[in-house]
C-alpha cells in the first residue's frame, strides 16, 4: 500500500507540475536582473515607439518588443545565444500574444528583457528555447564554436571599417 501511495503522489506532482508556469529563466548575474514570464503582444519596436510602421514587424529586420495588457512596452534585447537578438524567435509571433520566460533588466538607465524561452499565450506546452538565431546561422554558415568570430558579415565589416568602426582607427596596443 505504501508503494502505491508513493506512486500516486509522484504522478500527481509530475502531472500538476507539468502544466505550471514556473519560472525557468537562468540567472546571468546581470545587475538589476529579475526572472519573469512576460505576457503580451509582439510588436515592431520602431513602429510602436515612432508610428513608422512596415508590414510583418519588418520581416525580421527590425527590433521587436512586447506590449503588455496594461499598455506598458518592454524592449526585447536578446535571446539565449551569445551576442544575438531574439528576433528570429519572436518574428513568427508578430502581432500575436505570447508568454516569454526570461530576465527583466531594470537598470536605472534602461529597461530590457532578455528572452530565454517563448510560447503562444495560454499554451500549456513547455517554453521553446530562444536559440533560433544559432540554428539559422549554422544552416547558412556551418557550425562554429564562437559564431560571432566566424561570421562572414561581421568579418567583412571589421575588414572594411576596423575593430572600432572607423576605418584606420585601431585600438592602442596593450603594454
Amino acid at each position: 500500500m505504501a508503494r502505491a501511495t508513493r506512486l500516486a503522489i509522484f504522478w500527481t506532482i509530475a502531472v500538476l507540475g507539468a502544466g505550471s508556469p514556473a519560472l525557468a529563466a537562468e540567472p546571468w548575474g546581470i545587475p538589476h536582473e529579475k526572472p519573469l514570464v512576460l505576457k503580451g503582444r509582439v510588436v515592431d519596436a520602431l513602429c510602436h515607439l515612432t508610428k513608422r510602421c512596415v508590414p510583418d514587424c519588418g520581416g525580421g529586420k527590425r527590433q521587436l518588443g512586447v506590449v503588455q495588457a496594461d499598455g506598458s512596452f518592454r524592449l526585447v534585447a536578446k535571446g539565449n545565444v551569445d551576442f544575438a537578438a531574439a528576433v528570429p524567435d519572436l518574428i513568427g509571433f508578430c502581432g500575436k500574444e505570447i508568454e516569454a520566460d526570461g530576465l527583466l533588466i531594470e537598470n536605472p538607465a534602461i529597461t530590457l528583457f532578455f528572452v530565454q524561452g517563448v510560447r503562444a499565450a495560454g499554451s500549456s506546452e513547455p517554453f521553446v528555447a530562444a536559440e533560433r538565431f544559432k540554428t539559422e546561422w549554422e544552416a547558412r554558415n556551418g557550425k562554429a564554436e564562437e559564431w560571432w568570430r566566424a561570421d562572414p558579415e561581421a568579418n567583412r565589416i571589421l575588414a572594411e571599417d576596423g575593430p572600432l568602426g572607423i576605418k584606420g582607427l585601431t585600438p592602442k596596443p596593450k603594454p
